[in-house]
């Protein structure tokens, strides 16, 4: 199911806890919900390498298997990050 509103964090520049494989500690620039920026949900997005690597490592990581899921930018290239990752 996509999320009908955009996410409070839209916009904004959050933190990455440190232990977000690969990724944690950086700074996140939030561009929204994934299932908004690309019309269906990352489980479901075969071939967008964003959402390959994100599948792995939230395997890796046993990351909840749901959608709550943000697309965002680190120095420029994109990535999705579950809510849980982010620091308070």
């Amino acid at each position: 199911m996509i999320h009908e509103q955009q996410s409070p964090l839209a916009g904004e520049t959050v933190k990455l806890k440190n232990t977000v494989e690969d990724i944690g500690g950086q700074e996140y620039h939030v561009e929204d919900w994934w299932d908004r920026v690309n019309d269906k949900s990352w489980q479901l997005s075969n071939g967008n390498p964003a959402a390959m690597i994100y599948a792995m490592r939230s395997g890796l990581s046993r990351l909840p298997i749901d959608d709550e899921v943000l697309y965002g930018k680190i120095d420029g290239s994109g990535f999705l990050v579950h809510i849980s990752e982010l620091k308070e």
